[in-house]
């Protein structure tokens, strides 16, 4: 099938223009002004903004946590996605404790995903035994289309000790591969929930200050040590406060490679929310917990200088139900937030039309960094002659507020909600097939696996 978008403004890293697309099969045909094809199917998007489909680097969909399961799978969480424009998701699949190899841990996330999603997928693969075995799986990982992989500082289930860390690093920068790492000292967070159940604190007003900004910060300058002595690049991911940011900056100053990635949270949340009345703190439990007002104004400063190279979600959500299993205990309510529905238009509002970043950055951060950071550029992450004909046409102008009675997720519950938005999505083309339009699905399960190269960035 042809598809001819007209009149459309074409977004992309390096600048905006007015063009035509011509989207034949999977792929983009042609650009250009003023291109007609009697084959096609033309659609006018004049006044609407064309982005290449949007990349979401970090999600959890169908994951275990704190005895229960996110409230979206693959099957709904990629559907919340592609309405929001999001034609690309890398969720991380897991190696278990106690012998289990990288491969067992892949199988099982095929098994979650393939023939459910509503976008296209890949898989980091989270490492947390370092043996011989696993080191000779890295190989086999790459070969199955995974370059990034997961490291944890935190959480016993999955964290490894700082030799296994260096050892790890090391060894995938010898593949050309890279590791997200989450950065939190368990041992000081531990002690400080000891502290806290000892007191009688157990509210989700607790939830920050066990997991205070300088235990981030202080992951982070142990991970850059680590990373620097093991001569290999490694991304930060989820940032959350200038302490920590001015880690990364510090080791970039001394020739480092550093990626960092941050989320919408993070952005526009601050942690007056866990002392909501009514338990409703609970709705905003994430690790790393949400921050002062002070660093999303770090974060905001360090998106527009280009400084952090990418804003994914780590999406993981709940219902009131699963996190109420932490009424008593606030070290029982299963953390993580919802976000991969608004990602987009949340930026767009908050950030494009408040003049904290512009059109092209937002395509940077969305689309282009993370499609370069993990390996499908420029099959993925530009409109451009040859690549995916993953579209987002995006209306500028169109007015809507977040709320958990009509977004897309399993959920009875929104961070977001009652945020006004500016700006939404009207139609997405996932490899030249329409996937939503007027805001809707029309097509389901259209996604596929699709195997990742090696960096570009």
């Amino acid at each position: 099938m042809k598809y001819l978008l007209k009149n459309g403004t074409i977004v992309s890293g390096s600048g905006i223009k007015k063009a035509d697309i011509l989207i034949e099969g999977e792929k983009i045909a042609k650009i250009a002004t003023e291109l007609t094809d009697s084959e096609a199917e033309e659609i006018n998007v004049e006044g609407k903004l064309l982005f290449p489909g949007f990349i979401d680097g970090h999600t959890h969909f169908d994951l275990e946590v704190a005895g229960t399961v996110t409230a979206d799978d693959f099957e709904s969480g990629t559907k919340a996605a592609i309405l929001g424009g999001t034609t690309f998701v890398i969720d991380f699949a897991s190696q278990d404790k106690g012998g289990h190899t990288l491969k067992e841990g892949l199988s099982k996330w095929h098994k979650k995903a393939d023939g459910k999603c509503s976008c296209d997928y890949s898989f980091h693969m989270s490492i947390v035994e370092w043996n011989e075995e696993t080191e000779r799986e890295i190989q086999d990982m790459i070969q199955e289309g995974i370059t990034s992989f997961k490291l944890y500082m935190t959480y016993p289930a999955m964290m490894v000790n700082d030799g296994d860390l260096y050892k790890i690093l090391k060894k995938l920068n010898e593949y050309g591969c890279f590791a997200g790492v989450h950065c939190e000292n368990a041992d000081v967070i531990d002690a400080r929930i000891e502290e806290a159940k000892r007191e009688g604190r157990l509210g989700p007003e607790n939830h920050p200050l066990v997991r205070p900004d300088t235990m981030e910060a202080e992951a982070v300058h142990r991970l850059l040590v680590i990373a620097k002595e093991a001569k290999a690049p490694v991304m930060v991911v989820h940032l959350t406060n200038k302490r920590a940011y001015e880690e990364i900056i510090r080791a970039r100053e001394e020739g480092q490679i550093v990626y960092a990635e941050t989320c919408p949270q993070y952005l526009l949340l601050d942690d007056s929310a866990y002392s909501k009345p009514d338990f409703q703190g609970a709705i905003y439990v994430c690790a790393p917990p949400l921050r002062k007002k002070e660093d999303q104004e770090c974060l905001w400063k360090a998106l527009s200088e280009e400084e952090i190279q990418t804003v994914a979600t780590d999406q993981c959500s709940f219902t009131l139900e699963q996190k109420a299993m932490g009424r008593e205990d606030f070290t029982k309510i299963p953390g993580g937030l919802p976000g991969v529905q608004t990602r987009g238009t949340l930026l767009y509002t908050y950030g494009v039309r408040r003049g904290k970043i512009t059109l092209e950055q937002m395509c940077k951060l969305l689309s282009e960094n993370p499609a370069k950071l993990y390996g499908v550029y420029p099959q993925k992450g530009i409109l451009a002659e040859g690549s995916d004909g993953d579209i987002v046409v995006f209306d500028p102008e169109k007015e809507s507020v977040i709320s958990a009675k009509t977004h897309g997720y399993n959920t009875d519950n929104n961070p977001f909600e009652g945020f006004a938005l500016h700006g939404g999505i009207d139609r997405v083309f996932l490899r030249g097939t329409p996937v939503v339009e007027n805001g809707a699905v029309v097509k389901e399960k259209h996604g596929t696996y699709i195997r990742r190269g090696k960096k570009q960035i």
